[in-house]
């Protein structure tokens, strides 16, 4: 992963912000302590707190746990930020951060993504213990707090605050997991639908498992060295996944990476570390929190607000969703991605307007409950859009249906026989990009799709110039009837707005860029076609069979306007982002030998019988 994710993830953690105050704000404002809480199991967790100087009035205590470091260390050492925005820092608050077990200062074994237990006793422990055990000592040892509880993180942080909505204690009175991680395997930054996320996980987690004695440490772990910016070609020339192992340094000897290849089915591994089956009890505002574009935990993001608001009927849950890469919102204005404008400071609105609002409600009694269930950007028309439950009811579920010469339609096709085929090469995959990247961009959520509509291994399907607006709210489901010459095949669809070809060029367009024609991607997914029956049992296809493959592509909110066209993309291959597929059903992929590697001919079907087709909600 190239070296900005890195420091995103690590951004997310210590809140960087687009208008912050000046750098001494924290140094003049806050005083900081440094302890060790004890668990109930006898472990320590070093936590920081920042006080306010103002010891006159009582403050309510903003609270997050993370795995990325509490730096800097040191009681004479202030970050430069605390909290979730600059807004928030200067209202006034008591900010506590602490090291989750087994990560850098705190004692115990680091788990990733330490599996919920439901039921507990005794010294018996999870996340949600330690974030009980957290408050009660904080609440019993700080001496001008106002009783009031917040938590908040995103990304991984993110996930504890989704673990953390289970501790209840009676201080918690409103959390904000933010890109929460929910199911590594289903949708989130391991797996989606059994297809691997290879450069997410590649190029991260060797500098984030940097524990292997225990003991707690202030050093970080050892970076993965590509030797050269070409991820493409870099992830071409490795070959098989197993041929990482020879990094023995970093990859050969971090356990979760090792993890990751020996578990490539939805075992009880992953499935025991699924937060979303423990979303019980809840008794606390929550405020679910992501953005359109997040390459790493958009299925975490939709998935926490769904599972908090079905399992815990009654309380206040709102969901937040704007057009902004992973942890987008608490840095930076919100305004542009990659090739694409959003008209609006987004970041800047969200800051001052929503989360400012819920924290101050909430854990200091100021303004007003007048909150609205769902406040989601509409891309595409640019503007903000409330709703009173999400995904819309007035949203209306229609077929989207491919067709011959490249057509897509509301129309059902009417032919007995219609198919489109493509022979995918895994020796010369599709580009998940245009450009020469070593990681996981966070623009090619929205990159211009040309280069892969001009491939002869894309199939293209694409509606006629719409006459009016189009407005698609909610999730896409892929309902593909595919055959194929190989026994194992990924499937990739994109959702793409195809701009018109007189369309003018953004301020933030690339100069080798043009937005007239543009093929914006809106949505994508992948089904690692051997799962296609069951997450749990892979099965191979049958040589010539028609069969199901069915996925669900995450939640939009676009508009495509009147001029532009609704284009879909269907591929087999999408490389580096997602590994290569043999095209031959293997137990696992990942032990794969060269000679397992195979071209095969998939077709997808349009026709009367078959009639492949995206299941969408349009808001009319």
């Amino acid at each position: 992963m190239r070296s900005f994710i890195l420091v995103l993830m690590f951004f997310c953690t210590v809140a960087v912000y687009a208008q912050a105050p000046d750098p001494s704000y924290v140094q003049n404002n806050y005083l900081k302590r440094e302890v060790y809480i004890t668990m109930r199991d006898g472990v320590r967790l070093f936590t920081s707190i920042y006080l306010p100087k103002d010891s006159t009035k009582k403050y309510p205590v903003m609270m997050q746990r993370t795995p990325y470091s509490v730096a800097p260390y040191g009681e004479g050492k202030l970050k430069t930020q605390v909290g979730p925005s600059a807004e928030l820092m200067q209202d006034g608050f008591i900010f506590v951060y602490q090291d989750v077990r087994g990560r850098w200062m705190s004692e115990g074994e680091f788990i990733e993504m330490r599996p919920h237990q439901d039921t507990k006793s005794g010294k018996a422990f999870d996340e949600s213990t330690d974030t009980y055990d957290t408050i009660e000592w904080l609440m019993k040892n700080l001496n001008y707090h106002n009783g009031k509880v917040g938590m908040w993180g995103i990304s991984y942080p993110g996930f504890y605050a989704s673990a953390g909505l289970m501790a209840n204690h009676p201080a918690l009175v409103a959390s904000s997991p933010q890109a929460p991680m929910a199911d590594l395997w289903r949708g989130d930054d391991s797996y989606h639908n059994g297809a691997f996320m290879l450069p997410h996980n590649f190029g991260f987690y060797p500098s984030f498992t940097n524990r292997t004695d225990g003991k707690p440490t202030q050093t970080p772990g050892k970076r993965f060295d590509f030797g050269t910016p070409d991820g493409y070609q870099f992830y071409l020339n490795l070959g098989p996944i197993k041929n990482s192992l020879k990094y023995t340094e970093t990859l050969g000897k971090d356990p979760y990476w090792r993890a990751n290849l020996e578990h490539p089915n939805y075992d009880e591994f992953w499935k025991s570390r699924n937060i979303l089956n423990h979303h019980n009890g809840i008794r606390h505002a929550v405020m679910v929190v992501g953005g359109w574009y997040d390459a790493e935990d958009l299925y975490g993001t939709f998935k926490t607000y769904q599972s908090v608001e079905q399992k815990n009927p009654g309380i206040v849950n709102i969901f937040v969703v704007g057009p902004w890469v992973h942890g987008g919102w608490a840095r930076g204005d919100g305004d542009i991605l990659g090739n694409v404008n959003f008209g609006q400071k987004t970041g800047i609105y969200y800051r001052q307007n929503i989360e400012r609002k819920f924290f101050n409600y909430y854990l200091k009694g100021i303004g007003d409950n007048n909150f609205n269930e769902a406040t989601m950007y509409e891309t595409g028309s640019n503007q903000w859009r409330t709703f009173t439950e999400w995904p819309p009811k007035a949203a209306k579920e229609r077929n989207l249906y491919f067709g011959a010469n490249g057509k897509l339609s509301f129309d059902a096709p009417a032919a007995a026989q219609s198919a489109s085929q493509y022979t995918s090469d895994p020796a010369k995959p599709v580009p998940s990009s245009d450009y020469i990247t070593s990681g996981m961009p966070r623009e090619y959520m929205v990159d211009d799709q040309r280069h892969a509509s001009r491939r002869p291994d894309v199939l293209t399907f694409q509606t006629d110039v719409l006459d009016k607006d189009i407005t698609l709210a909610g999730n896409i489901w892929a309902d593909l009837k595919v055959s194929t010459t190989g026994t194992d095949a990924d499937f990739v669809v994109k959702v793409i707005d195809v701009y018109p070809d007189d369309a003018k060029d953004n301020p933030n367009t690339a100069k080798h860029i043009r937005m007239a024609g543009y093929q914006q991607m809106v949505r994508s997914e992948a089904m690692r076609g051997k799962f296609r029956k069951s997450f749990d049992t892979p099965v191979p296809f049958k040589p010539g069979k028609v069969e199901e493959v069915n996925f669900e592509l995450q939640d939009v909110l676009h508009t495509f306007k009147k001029g532009h066209r609704i284009m879909v993309q269907v591929q087999s291959t999408f490389f580096p982002i997602i590994d290569r597929n043999p095209q031959k059903f293997l137990p696992n992929i990942h032990y794969a030998d060269p000679s397992d590697f195979q071209s095969a001919t998939h077709k997808v079907y349009h026709n009367k019988t078959n009639a492949s087709h995206l299941k969408v909600r349009v808001l009319e």
